[in-house]
């Protein structure tokens, strides 16, 4: 649902496809940086939930018992940065 409103409304998603190549590009890996956007995003579901009638009826039907949205915060990390080369492993016997 997050991710439908974000692409129903350029501006926001514009605004959280800033932010997650930021945290990326900020921290040292993408476990990290969907660690910290997962928090995120919740916050906002919360924020959202207050003013946006399809949140709200989410939020009024399950509540807003505490949800994890590191999945989308993973796709997002997949969908809308570039991925990280992988370090270079030593070779055996050299």
């Amino acid at each position: 649902m997050v991710f439908d409103y974000w692409a129903a409304n350029p501006d926001e998603g514009r605004f959280w496809r800033d932010k997650v190549q930021s945290v990326v590009h900020s921290t040292a890996n993408e476990a990290t940086a969907a660690l910290r956007l997962e928090a995120d995003i919740w916050t906002y579901y919360v924020e959202r939930s207050g003013v946006v009638k399809s949140f709200m009826e989410v939020a009024e039907r399950e509540g807003l018992a505490r949800t994890s949205m590191r999945n989308l915060a993973e796709l997002m990390i997949r969908l809308w940065t570039e991925p990280r080369p992988k370090p270079k492993r030593a070779q055996l016997g050299a």
